[in-house]
């Protein structure tokens, strides 16, 4: 599996141009990197060290999820859809 770079994300998912920092460009490069750690922990099953960076981030994307959603509704749903993401209605 490729692993996608952070240019590309921030391609895939930015709102306007010069788009970097938004809600949505923030919450998919979390998910790449939560999606990372889990596959790395797949194999290295005793590292805890990052296994506590994982529930950190996972932490900091909920957080900016649950701002997103009360934020614009429809938008986040489609995020969450195209992330692949379970969401709570």
């Amino acid at each position: 599996m490729a692993v996608k770079t952070k240019k590309d994300t921030i391609e895939s998912y930015k709102v306007h141009e010069t788009d970097t920092g938004s809600c949505q460009v923030q919450i998919a490069l979390l998910t790449d990197r939560i999606n990372q750690l889990v596959d790395h922990l797949k194999s290295h099953k005793k590292d805890h060290h990052s296994r506590r960076g994982l529930l950190i981030l996972v932490g900091r994307r909920r957080k900016l999820m649950a701002y997103f959603q009360k934020q614009d509704e429809p938008e986040f749903k489609a995020l969450a859809k195209k992330l692949k993401l379970k969401v709570k209605d």
